[in-house]
């Protein structure tokens, strides 16, 4: 008697799905900046013409000296989301790292350490901030939500709540000088962010700031310092806003305790809008720049229009609200195949 044996099937999965599904994606994604890029080419034309003061190659050049601050920290600020974090403290660190530097410089401290020891107050905060959420185990929007009122306590106990004036009138070449007819700020801004796309794009280190951000668990088992990693995004973070700091403290020649009020907002508004998904291990530079670009144009075209501040951060609010909508719609499609 012959058996007959059941006919086994078997399904096989192709073995490329996961790299259509990646390149799909990635596709959305490229689709999303054009858009952000249209949004951003629209805002101008709109500008342009309802005010005649808008396109003046002054007006463009006050734009982008007002963005440069901003776009400094939105470079630290895209390391840390991409890493799956969050950075609060930013806007803070600003206020006491400008008034740090401008304190040490009225009391007669030569310039170079005065501006090295700011710095260093930067890279301190950060390093605090990675080591509360490394270490201490606390969530990144906690910590650094706590870090905020400490650094920003910290500039007014050292102010006394006062400005600090009587800078050397050579400070103020870092945020009030030309560089041909570009301010030097914005030149500043487009080195951090020359160097910060390399180090993302080019190294090794950037690879693990992606993976930490899109796997935590296969990073590690990947052999990626985790813990390390995170030390130095947030280090990247604070380094870049007390040169923010420095360079706002330079511009308004005095060191304010609340300088910086608000430019967290403004930094993750503009990493949100270049398409930096605030899940984690997403995104690139080009589109924070981007961002920065729009958040600049949308508060200098709204103020050159009288419309009050009270509005303006209703905007802001409303288009990270938008933004993030995107994102999360874009990352539910993605786990849906």
């Amino acid at each position: 008697m012959k058996e007959h044996a059941e006919p086994i099937t078997c399904v096989a999965k192709p073995a490329r799905v996961g790299f259509y599904a990646r390149f799909l994606d990635w596709i959305g994604r490229q689709i999303f900046q054009m858009g952000v890029l249209v949004g951003f080419l629209a805002l101008c034309v709109f500008f342009t013409l309802t005010s005649p003061y808008f396109l003046s190659f002054d007006n463009m050049m006050n734009v982008a000296r007002q963005i440069s601050m901003i776009g400094i920290i939105a470079v630290g600020m895209t390391f840390v989301i991409i890493a799956a974090g969050i950075d609060l403290s930013v806007g803070s660190v600003v206020g006491l790292a400008g008034c740090i530097t401008a304190g040490l410089l009225r009391d007669g401290i030569p310039m170079p350490v005065a501006i090295l020891t700011g710095l260093s107050f930067g890279l301190i905060s950060g390093i605090a901030n990675g080591f509360l959420v490394t270490k201490g185990g606390l969530p990144p929007f906690i910590a650094t939500l706590a870090s905020m009122s400490v650094w920003r306590g910290l500039a007014l106990t050292y102010t006394q709540g006062y400005a600090i004036f009587g800078l050397p009138k050579g400070f103020g070449f870092i945020g009030r000088s030309y560089m041909g007819p570009v301010p030097t700020p914005v030149v500043i801004m487009f080195v951090v962010f020359a160097i910060g796309y390399y180090v993302l794009n080019h190294t090794a280190f950037g690879r693990y700031v992606y993976a930490v951000g899109g796997n935590i668990q296969a990073a590690k088992l990947s052999g990626v310092h985790v813990d390390r990693t995170l030390l130095a995004v947030y280090g990247l973070s604070g380094f870049f806003s007390g040169l923010s700091g420095i360079i706002l403290a330079s511009r308004l020649m005095s060191g304010q305790g609340a300088a910086g009020t608000g430019y967290e907002l403004d930094a993750i508004a503009s990493c949100a809008l270049g398409g930096i998904s605030l899940m984690g291990g997403e995104g690139n530079l080009v589109g924070t720049i981007i961002g920065a670009f729009i958040i600049g144009v949308l508060a200098n075209g709204m103020t050159l229009l009288n419309v009050s501040s009270f509005y303006q951060m209703m905007v802001k609010g409303l288009v990270i609200m938008l933004a993030v909508f995107v994102d999360l719609k874009l990352k539910a499609r993605r786990e849906k195949k």
